[in-house]
Parts: structure tokens; sequence; C-alpha cells
């Protein structure tokens, strides 16, 4: 991971990245996985979910509704989508991994995230960068590597889990 003046969209690309590995590995592994192998990739995801989720919407999100109003729209869908992601994620946490129902709700944590991705970098980044400059996305990436420590471990603890 980049320390030094990352700035906000490539400091959030790259947690998408680390994301999508962590994805493909539970893809290709759940079928032959043990219980406890599962478990600690989910709560891996769950944990890098959770610290994304809340480096977005306390500090990006606002910064971005801020300074590029064009995306409000794309903001509020994205914090609902994060609501979504919240409680599927409070669900799998709770859930026994040789539950019937874990690669299901696991399935569509990961079709929800990879949409919600997709949107972000395609739609609505190229707004933020344009809008914001270098120069703010290096002061909010400091910010919100700064505040990753700071992320609460339970989904439910996110501002968008009450929405």
């Amino acid at each position: 991971m980049r320390e030094h003046n990352v700035d906000a969209i490539v400091l959030l690309k790259d947690d998408h990245k680390l994301v999508e590995r962590l994805f493909k590995e539970f893809e290709k592994t759940k079928a032959t996985a043990t219980p406890a192998a599962k478990r600690k990739l989910v709560d891996s995801i769950c944990s890098e979910l959770v610290t994304h989720a809340f480096i977005e919407e306390t500090i990006f999100y606002p910064a971005a509704r801020e300074g590029a109003p064009d995306t409000t729209d794309h903001i509020l869908e994205s914090v609902e989508e994060h609501h979504v992601m919240d409680w599927l994620l409070a669900e799998l946490s709770g859930l026994d991994p040789s539950d019937e129902t874990f690669d299901a709700k696991a399935t569509v944590l990961i079709e929800n995230v990879r949409h919600h991705v997709e949107e972000e970098e395609k739609d609505w980044f190229p707004l933020v960068r344009k809008a914001l400059g270098r120069k703010r996305l290096v002061e909010l990436g400091e910010q919100m590597t700064a505040a990753k420590p700071k992320a609460p471990a339970s989904p439910l603890a996110l501002a968008s889990a009450k929405s």
C-alpha cells in the first residue's frame, strides 16, 4: 500500500483491489475450504470493507459532496449500498460458515460490492477528481490514511448502517 502523497481516489482504488483479491480467494476456495478457513477469510473481508466504508463515509463523501455537488446523488446511492453491505456483513459475522446460507450471503455481498466499486470508479470518481484537484485529494488521502485505525470493528457501527 502506498503511504506518502497518495490521493484519496488512489487510496480507495487500492482498497478496492485488496478486497477484490479477497473476493477471488473466497470464490476459488469456498467449495473446499474448512469452516475455519472460510470464517477467517470472511472476517478479513469484513474488516477491510468496514474500514473502507468508514473512511469514505466520514471523510471522502462529505468532501466530495461539498467540492463536487453534482455527485450528491451518487453519494446518496453509495451510502444506501453501504447500508445493504453493513447488514450482510453483520449477518455473515454471526453466521456459522457451515450454514447452508453462508456462501450465498457471501456471494450476494461480493456482487453488491463489485457493483458499488464499478459505479464509484467509472461514474463518479472522475467527476470528483476533476472538481477537487490533486492537492485537495492528497490532503484527503492523508486524512483517510490517518483515520483507518479509528474505524469501528462492527459494520453496524457505521453511519450507513443506521441510514
